[in-house]
């Protein structure tokens, strides 16, 4: 017996374990559950402790089929402190600038962004229920997982994607040799498609009916952090939200790891990040709606651009039920977001981290996040993937000749009355 299977989320009805995400009986979706006194028995931190630092170290939270042998360490992403970004959106003093921490999925393996997580665990069931060919509907990241797991165990991908997808992330998903089919619509359009196609042919499509336990994946980015922080959880944790999974499974990841007796209890404040130009789960929170009124997006953070969330219920229970709360930015926002990032701490991530950077700036200011808590800013993807995003925003420098006169004049040039103590400290330093 397994010991986990489907459930619905609103009646309860068990149905197994099958390739579906639909109660036939209430229409409402299903969810992976777990027998967790059995759990208890097979798992304890020790354990976890001893095992390679990838997400596979949780594999008895995972529905993972049994016997299954991962083949790519996928996750274990770091967490790390980020004072110089905290003082630069908190004003944060030097003693509380440690509480900021960035978990960085921008360098997850193997295509850079969250996606691959999730991607994983419904790449194992795909294989366990038969399929030789697996799909998705995606806005990018997720295209590029599903693409590059294919290859590596050997299936066949087809991949659905909206025609205006940013150029960088449909070649990172034809450089798998996956199929790629352009869409002339938005996400929610695309998404409607694979929904139908999925009833037509015999593939596993990872975000309709694999899409229980593609979702289980997102828990492993709550694991981790309970884990980097020493076994505690944060006091806020900023998500980005583009269908809402992502927020909901980081807090069924605290709750299990609580229910375990793996971390003491804890109210964690969930915080959700959306672009202006699709921000459906945001306005709904902001204006004290329980109901998704679906947008038309309008946005460069496409990854984000969903107007109709599959989870944006459950998103909103989640943000609300913590004490949390949903804010967005505009689309000049994002970008001095991701500047920001990268001059701060080093970091280049892609549109969805400026939303999370821009966002939790907004949240200090509206002091809905206090510099003095623990927070933690989940980083889902590279900022490689969305470099027409900063088109225009750097400008070509002009060439020089290769003289040092000519070196020293441009210096002259560009250099800032700022610059100029430092440069003539520097130049005295060097003559003496």
């Amino acid at each position: 017996m397994s010991h986990y299977e489907l459930r619905c989320r609103e009646c309860g009805r068990a149905w197994g374990n099958q390739p579906r995400s639909i109660c036939d009986d209430c229409f409402s979706p299903l969810e992976v559950a777990y027998d967790y006194d059995a759990l208890k028995a097979s798992i304890s931190r020790e354990r976890i402790s001893q095992r390679p630092p990838n997400m596979w170290r949780y594999s008895e939270l995972l529905p993972l089929p049994q016997g299954y042998e991962p083949r790519l360490p996928v996750g274990f992403t770091p967490l790390f402190q980020a004072p110089r970004l905290a003082k630069q959106l908190s004003g944060a003093t030097a003693a509380a600038a440690g509480n900021l921490y960035l978990k960085n999925d921008a360098v997850c393996l193997p295509t850079l962004s969250f996606k691959d997580r999730v991607v994983a665990v419904a790449i194992s069931q795909a294989k366990a229920f038969g399929f030789d060919t697996v799909s998705c509907s995606s806005t990018g990241n997720l295209a590029n997982a599903v693409a590059a797991h294919a290859a590596r165990e050997g299936l066949k991908a087809w991949i659905f994607i909206p025609s205006d997808l940013e150029p960088a992330k449909i070649l990172g998903t034809n450089v798998f040799g996956a199929k790629v089919v352009r869409i002339a619509g938005n996400y929610d359009q695309v998404n409607r498609l694979c929904s139908q196609i999925a009833d037509e042919h015999r593939w596993g499509f990872v975000n309709v009916n694999l899409r229980p336990y593609y979702a289980e994946g997102s828990k492993t980015v709550g694991f981790e952090i309970a884990e980097q922080l020493g076994w505690r959880l944060p006091d806020n944790v900023v998500c980005p939200m583009a269908g809402g999974s992502l927020i909901v499974k980081i807090k069924k990841a605290f709750d299990e790891l609580i229910n375990l007796g793996f971390v003491e209890a804890k109210e964690v404040k969930f915080f959700g990040a959306q672009a202006t130009g699709c921000s459906p789960i945001s306005t709904a929170v902001k204006t004290g709606s329980s109901e998704i009124e679906p947008q038309k997006p309008a946005t460069i953070a496409r990854s984000l651009a969903i107007g109709n969330p599959a989870d944006g219920h459950y998103a909103i229970k989640v943000i609300k039920g913590s004490g949390g709360w949903s804010e967005d930015i505009s689309d000049p926002e994002i970008i001095n977001s991701i500047k920001l990032l990268a001059e701060t701490e080093g970091v280049f991530t892609e549109t969805a981290g400026g939303v999370t950077v821009g966002t939790a700036g907004k949240l200090y200011r509206q002091d809905r996040i206090n510099p003095e808590e623990t927070t933690v800013l989940c980083i889902t993807g590279n900022g490689l993937k969305t470099t027409d995003a900063l088109a225009g925003v750097y400008p070509t420098e002009q060439a020089i000749a290769p003289k040092l006169a000519e070196f020293e004049r441009y210096l002259q040039q560009v250099l800032t009355p700022a610059d100029i103590p430092g440069v003539i400290a520097e130049a005295e330093a060097v003559g003496a």
